[in-house]
């Protein structure tokens, strides 16, 4: 391997993180055998939280293509598709002197964002995914905690019922 240019620039969120799974960091519980260090893995899971996750470089060089009029900063751009501002509040401060620079094009550059970077559907309990269980990795810390978290209901008479999950009795 040779390097073709040192200090290109700096990257995108996404760059990094399709750089990191190039490595072979995952999620996936034979992370310990890839040849990515424990700096790596923590900077993989910080970014698979991000919106680089649902990134694609068709996006992000459509996002730099039509950020040309509005005559960003290299850095200003990284930013916003780093981040994914969807509202003025989120975008004003990625952007030196919003109002004098861009002025009403401020929301023209948001609406922008929102058509190039759409807000990913979230994952319903249809698509395979439980809502309650946490994600740490490791099922069997998961199945544990379902197993001590009993959840207690209050019935009629004012009394804990620990047997929730239970049919109540009739009492004829």
């Amino acid at each position: 391997m040779h390097i073709i240019k040192a200090n290109a620039g700096a990257l995108t969120n996404f760059e990094v993180l399709e750089f990191l799974k190039a490595r072979g960091a995952s999620k996936d519980s034979s992370r310990v055998i890839a040849p990515v260090s424990q700096s790596e893995y923590k900077v993989y899971d910080y970014l698979v939280e991000t919106p680089a996750c649902w990134q694609s470089r068709e996006q992000i060089t459509e996002f730099f293509e039509k950020c040309e009029p509005y005559r960003l900063a290299k850095a200003e751009i990284l930013n916003i598709i780093n981040i994914v501002p969807y509202e003025l509040v989120e975008l004003e401060p990625l952007i030196e002197q919003p109002d004098q620079r861009l002025g009403d094009r401020v929301e023209e550059l948001l609406d922008l964002v929102t058509t190039v970077f759409p807000r990913p559907e979230k994952p319903t309990p249809e698509d395979g995914i439980d809502e309650d269980k946490e994600e740490t990795g490791n099922e069997e810390q998961n199945e544990d905690k379902n197993e001590t978290s009993v959840e207690t209901q209050i019935d009629e008479e004012g009394k804990e019922n620990e047997n929730a999950d239970q049919e109540p009795m009739e009492i004829s």
